[in-house]
């Protein structure tokens, strides 16, 4: 008997039964209405890894909750049926139920494909402060015209096939959201005023979707009970509880969570496993209807006891369950250790701003289920076994061994530094980021595994050495090293930075001592100059802070931390340095030795500071020797790839995704370089 069986136990949900507690939200793919083949895919390999109910993603009930560049799917009319039948058969094939989240996005829809006006509760602009649109109110007449459309897709739903059919009022993309918000509900009629009034549509579109699923199937509220720091927001213990309340008997299952999205989907760096469950846990003690939460759960024992506590009776999860798919069926087979953790880094959440299909760090495989054939446990055997060299240990050299190993190879690992994990290790030392670990940890344990493997650290190898090893192929995964001379995203060309003492990230994540940075251990006066936009600047500007340092984060763009927007991190990262007492100082961009240029007034500032932490753009690591161009032909007999950093700069996700490419590059007989540029990857060597 398993300490884990309780996980597996089959959980009724009015009409229907999970086959086990393990429940992958809906969540966004990337794959929208008019990409089907992708969505079904991904969404069947986490029915296979044993997910007891997968969910499909918002799906829009009708022309006028239009997404426009977010690609959700659609139940419009009659004709998206086929694709959700096969998309239920795919989810089915494996015994796991199937839901849908019908959803209208009320005012946060935007229309700009269908043309038809947004509607809300009140005539007020979109939530969307970027889009010039304004919402319509509804009258009486659009309210019923509402319900109409829910109602016929819920129909539509159940003659796809889905078991649970959701009603969406979370995360205030929701048009029954809006009518239960003080701030977008200013109506004075049934609908609008006190609480019971702004329930009411809400109830009665769950008692519609009963009605339609007719005890046949079962009818899933997911509801946000709290929106931390809106004004005249829902919370927990006030109207948020109260809506659970009024309504704690009537929907089949309660999905609950925060609002809006940034609390939801919070990273690793500002909040722990289990963050939402302060919020959460009071729903249980309210209904007798079972209840699903999330909150990032990776720990099998987490979750047990949760479920003992009786704090949820279903484990839900849309991240870990991307970063692994076949996290319950590891559990069930006492693999723990094998579980590919997700890090909380919110890359997969990043794609939904750009309308792409989902990438994360820690699964490569994913959105490339139906596209390349890739599983995220298995690899096809090759049938002959051939030895391969990688050097470099970082993400990228890790994630290309475990694949080769995974065909039947042999792999040799040469890791110049002491230990392996590259940036990955060098990262997980700044304040909030020790998850990275992670991704390095994972396939360090796969590598142990594995009696074909080798892994040797402190083995510096040149050219000629790896030439001499004598492997079928050799692999670069060397990294890159960040720039000192100026060059970043908003400058292409140098800057003189005089005499002034200048650091760069490298400097900071070999963790050094104060004094080997700075020359003395006493506190100093720095500038993080922020030119590469993304976590690297502002965790170092707070690790300088905590130090005891005076430090002004100075960044070219209006934004601090710009891409971290995309990843849910921005609000927090300027909260933390505010806490921190950094002085943030944006849209000034360095032009000389001390000396930064306001980007709007043109003005120039001569900013005083002991020592400027440079943070631009950065260049591979290249080994001496190796070629510019593959037109000059291969030295000897091995093969050579490049993969990660080395091939290109990029995220943390990118370099893992390389590793692997290049990895499923040479298991197919790709003629390296040629044919990595041939797949539009940018080649770079010295």
């Amino acid at each position: 008997m398993s300490s884990y069986d309780l996980l597996f136990e089959p959980v009724q949900i009015g009409p229907v039964t999970a086959p086990n507690r393990f429940y992958a939200v809906p969540h966004a793919t990337g794959h929208g209405w008019n990409q089907p083949s992708g969505a079904i895919a991904l969404r069947g390999m986490k029915a296979q890894g044993g997910w007891g109910t997968v969910a499909v993603q918002i799906t829009e009930i009708s022309p006028n909750t239009d997404m426009a560049n977010h690609p959700m799917e659609r139940i419009w009319d009659d004709s998206d049926i086929p694709r959700h039948a096969a998309q239920v058969e795919a989810i089915k094939k494996h015994d796991s139920l199937a839901a849908i989240e019908l959803g209208h996005g009320g005012m946060r829809a935007r229309n700009l494909t269908s043309g038809s006006p947004v509607i809300g509760p009140t005539a007020l602009p979109v939530l969307r402060p970027e889009v010039p649109v304004q919402a319509m109110e509804m009258t009486l007449a659009d309210i019923r015209a509402f319900r109409d459309d829910h109602r016929a897709a819920a129909r539509r739903a159940v003659e796809a096939g889905y078991d649970i059919i959701y009603v969406y009022a979370a995360h205030d993309i929701s048009l029954l959201s809006n009518f239960l918000s003080i701030n977008n509900n200013q109506r004075s009629d049934r609908y609008g005023g006190s609480f019971e009034n702004r329930v009411r549509l809400l109830r009665e579109v769950i008692e519609d979707t009963l009605e339609v699923a007719a005890g046949e199937r079962a009818v899933a509220l997911r509801f946000s009970v709290a929106e931390p720091g809106k004004q005249n927001g829902l919370r927990h213990d006030g109207e948020g509880r109260d809506v659970v309340e009024a309504l704690a008997e009537l929907p089949d299952l309660w999905d609950v969570n925060l609002s809006g999205w940034p609390h939801d989907s919070q990273t690793a760096r500002f909040a722990d496993e289990g963050y939402q469950l302060p919020y959460t846990d009071f729903v249980k003690s309210l209904t007798t209807k079972p209840v699903v939460g999330v909150g990032r759960f990776t720990s099998p024992d987490m979750m047990v006891s949760l479920v003992k506590k009786g704090r949820l009776d279903l484990i839900g999860a849309a991240r870990p369950s991307i970063a692994d798919p076949f996290l319950p069926e590891k559990i069930r087979n006492d693999r723990i250790d094998e579980i590919r953790e997700c890090i909380g880094c919110n890359i997969c959440v990043s794609m939904d701003s750009y309308g792409l299909p989902l990438r994360c760090t820690q699964n490569p495989t994913i959105s490339e289920e139906w596209r390349r054939g890739w599983h995220p446990e298995t690899v096809p055997q090759s049938d002959v076994e051939r030895s391969h060299l990688i050097v470099g240990a970082g993400p990228a050299g890790l994630e290309c061994a475990v694949t080769l190993l995974k065909a039947g190879h042999r792999v040799t690992i040469a890791e110049a530094g002491e230990q392996a994990g590259g940036r990955a290790l060098k990262e997980s030392r700044l304040p909030g980021l020790s998850s990275w670990l992670r991704v390095r940890d994972y396939r360090l344990y796969q590598i142990s595994q594995a009696a074909k493997a080798e892994l040797f650290v402190s083995s510096e190898l040149t050219l000629a050495d790896a030439l001499e090893f004598g492997a079928d192929t050799i692999t670069f995964a060397t990294g890159a090293k960040w720039r000192d001379d100026g060059v970043g995203s908003t400058s292409a060309l140098a800057i003189d930075t005089g005499t002034l003492p200048l650091l760069t990230p490298d400097d900071i994540l070999n963790d050094l001592p104060e004094l080997a940075l700075f020359g003395s251990d006493k506190p100093a006066s720095i500038v993080v100059y922020d030119d590469d936009h993304f976590y690297i600047a502002s965790a170092i500007a707070e690790r300088l802070a905590m130090n005891g340092h005076r430090v002004r984060y100075v960044t070219p763009l209006p934004t601090i931390a710009t891409w971290t927007d995309f990843t849910l991190d921005m609000p927090r990262i300027i909260a933390r340095l505010n806490e921190l007492g950094v002085e943030l100082w944006p849209n000034m961009k360095l032009t000389g030795e001390k000396i930064f240029t306001d980007q709007l007034k043109g003005d120039q500032k001569n900013l005083d500071m002991d020592t400027l932490v440079f943070v631009g753009a950065r260049v591979p690591n290249c080994v001496d020797g190796a070629f510019s161009s593959p037109a000059e032909g291969q030295p000897g007999d091995a093969q050579i790839y490049r993969t990660g950093d080395c091939l290109v700069p990029g995220t943390i996700q990118a370099a893992v995704l390389s590793g692997h490419q290049v990895a499923r590059d040479i298991l197919s007989g790709r003629s390296t370089l040629r044919d990595q540029r041939r797949d539009q990857i940018t080649f770079s060597l010295a």
